[in-house]
């Protein structure tokens, strides 16, 4: 039985590889040609699964055409349109008013205040420019060593600088020129002073009363330009040395 089927299958083998043609057994071979010879209308055949094609719009939609807009300036114009406003100057603030403070100086006797408004009111200054204050002064009494001519006066500092004794040159109307030992507000802190002195070697000072107790005034400037001190300052002796100085 194997041998039957081993030769069926070798006769096979043969036969589709024409080995057996010159026997006229050989199988029939059908061409490219001879296939589309044998094929019925095949224009009527159509594929069931095929995809459909795509359907052309009926009316084409035109896009809405945007409006136009305005054309971008020009970099070269908008730089010099940045420069030139950047260019333009800030008008300047026109004010005027000169700049004015405040000065006064002190302190002046009633003979002196009438001295010093004498000669404020020939300057010819506006209402209110200045005033002479009014004010209550206590008395102010020194330990007094005096009254000395030049050379006395450059003798007697020498002697106070070598027991290291303070001092300032004071003019007393009644006393005359003279040296100051130091400054008190009573009479009784001036004398306890005097003896202390006296325990460093100090031998002709005295206490006296430099102001004594009342009315005094205050010459004062409230708000002043610079002309206007200017004027004020060039008084001379109507200031009675006193100077102006900025208000506390």
């Amino acid at each position: 039985m194997i041998w039957l089927l081993v030769l069926a299958n070798a006769g096979y083998f043969a036969w589709t590889q024409g080995y057996l043609g010159a026997l006229g057994l050989k199988p029939q071979v059908q061409s490219e040609p001879e296939r589309l010879r044998s094929q019925i209308k095949p224009e009527g055949l159509r594929l069931l699964n095929a995809p459909r094609p795509a359907e052309a719009p009926s009316i084409a939609t035109a896009p809405t055409a945007a409006p136009p807009s305005p054309p971008d300036p020009a970099p070269e114009a908008t730089a010099a349109s940045t420069v030139a406003d950047a260019e333009v100057p800030a008008k300047p603030q026109t004010d005027n008013t000169p700049a004015t403070s405040c000065w006064q100086a002190a302190i002046y006797s009633p003979a002196q205040a009438d001295v010093l408004r004498t000669a404020l009111q020939q300057l010819g200054l506006p209402d209110g420019a200045w005033r002479l204050n009014e004010v209550l002064s206590g008395g102010r009494w020194i330990v007094y060593m005096g009254r000395y001519n030049d050379e006395q006066m450059a003798r007697k500092k020498t002697e106070l600088r070598d027991i290291k004794i303070e001092f300032r040159e004071v003019t007393v109307p009644a006393l005359g020129h003279g040296l100051a030992l130091g400054t008190f507000s009573s009479e009784a802190s001036a004398e306890q002073a005097l003896q202390d002195l006296s325990k460093k070697g100090v031998r002709t000072a005295r206490v006296a009363v430099e102001r004594p107790e009342g009315t005094n005034f205050v010459l004062r400037l409230p708000a002043a330009t610079e002309a206007q001190r200017n004027a004020v300052s060039g008084l001379g002796a109507a200031l009675a040395g006193k100077r102006l100085q900025p208000c506390e």
